[in-house]
C-alpha cells in the first residue's frame, strides 16, 4: 500500500511506516493543486494542521482507506464524511501532551514576568530595569478550561508551583481534579475566580467563541488568559476590547494561521500580547512520540482494513 505523508513529520515516522511494508511518498508542504491531482494513488493520507482534508480531497482519494493526523486535533479533517465514505481517522493523542503542557507553563512564566517585552528592549540597546514588575504564579488561582490530558498535565505542572487549581469541563472529572489537588467548577465561576486561564479544549460548534465578550468580562482585571488549544475557540475582536484591562494574552493558535487581517495583526502586535506560530507539540521528544505512536497506529489500523 502507498502512503503520502503531505506535511513535515519526523523522519523516524517514514522510517517505521516503510518498515512495516509500506511505500511511502514524503513530500510536506505539498501544494492544494498537486494534492488533489495525486492523491487517488494512495491508500494513506498523513497530515497535521496545515493540510485541509475536505470533502473535495476525500472524493478525489478513490483509493484513501485512512487518513492520519500527526498530532491530535481533528479540526482540519472532516470526519464524519470520512467516516461515511469508509475512510479510518485516527491521530495520536498521546505524544504531544507534555510538550503542549510545557508551552502552556512556559507562556505563563513569560507573560507574567514581561520576558518577550524585556528581551526586545534589551536586544534594541535599552535597558528596561525597574520598568517592569512583574507577578509571581505562586499563590494564584490557575483555570483550566477543559481536563483531558493536555489539561490534567498542565494542572500537575502548575501544582508544583503553588498555584491553586480550578478545573471546568463539560464532562463530570471531579475525580481526576481531585487527586491533581484541583476543584471542578462551573466555567463562569472558574473565569471570575482565576488569576490565569488555560484553554485546552477541541475546537467543535459548542466550544466556536467559547470565550467571547460576555465571558471575558466575568474574568478579573490584571488577569491573564492563555490559549494552546485552537485559535476559534476565542473571540480574538472580544479579547482586543478587553486586553487592555488584562495582565495580558498569550496565544500559540489563532483563528488565521498565519495572520492576515488587520484587526488580528493589531492584536497580535499589543505590547500585553505573546504569540507563538502554533508549535505546542514541536518539540524534538514530541516528534519521536508521535512517529511511533501514529505509525503504530496505521500499522495496526491497517491489519483491519
Amino acid at each position: 500500500m502507498r502512503v503520502l505523508v503531505a506535511d513535515q513529520t519526523s523522519e523516524r515516522l517514514v522510517e517505521r511506516l516503510r518498515g512495516g511494508g509500506l511505500e511511502v511518498d514524503y513530500r510536506p508542504g505539498i501544494s492544494r493543486e498537486e494534492l488533489l491531482k495525486v492523491i487517488d494513488g494512495y491508500e494513506v493520507l498523513v497530515v497535521r494542521s496545515r493540510t485541509k482534508v475536505d470533502k473535495e480531497l476525500i472524493d478525489r482519494g478513490a483509493r484513501l482507506k485512512i487518513v492520519a493526523r500527526y498530532g491530535v486535533g481533528l479540526d482540519n479533517i472532516a470526519v464524519e464524511y470520512a467516516i461515511r465514505r469508509g475512510i479510518a481517522v485516527i491521530n495520536a493523542p498521546n505524544a504531544p501532551t507534555r510538550s503542549a503542557a510545557e508551552l502552556t507553563i512556559g507562556l505563563m512564566l513569560a507573560l507574567a514576568r514581561r520576558i518577550p517585552t524585556m528581551d526586545r528592549e534589551v536586544k534594541a540597546g535599552g535597558w528596561p530595569k525597574g520598568k517592569y514588575i512583574g507577578k509571581e504564579l505562586y499563590g494564584k488561582t490557575l483555570g483550566v478550561v477543559g481536563f483531558g490530558r493536555i489539561g490534567r498535565t498542565v494542572a500537575q505542572y502548575a501544582a508544583a508551583l503553588g498555584m491553586r487549581i480550578l478545573v471546568s469541563d463539560i464532562i463530570d472529572v471531579s475525580a481526576e481534579a481531585a487527586k491533581a489537588g484541583a476543584s471542578q467548577v462551573p466555567l463562569e465561576r472558574l473565569l471570575a475566580e482565576s488569576d490565569v486561564v488555560s484553554l485546552h479544549v477541541p475546537l467543535t460548534p459548542s466550544t466556536y467563541r467559547l470565550i467571547n465578550d460576555d465571558r471575558l468580562s466575568l474574568m478579573r482585571d490584571g488577569s491573564m488568559l492563555i490559549n494552546t488549544s485552537r485559535g476559534e475557540v476565542v473571540d480574538v475582536d472580544a479579547l482586543a476590547k478587553h486586553i487592555d484591562r488584562l495582565w495580558g494574552a498569550a496565544l500559540d493558535v489563532l483563528p488565521e494561521e498565519p495572520p492576515k487581517s488587520e484587526k488580528l495583526l493589531k492584536l497580535i502586535s499589543h505590547e500585553k500580547v505573546i504569540v507563538t506560530p502554533h508549535v505546542g507539540s514541536e518539540t524534538y521528544e514530541a516528534y519521536e512520540r508521535l512517529a511511533e505512536e501514529l505509525a503504530l497506529n496505521i500499522l495496526e489500523a491497517l491489519k483491519r482494513i
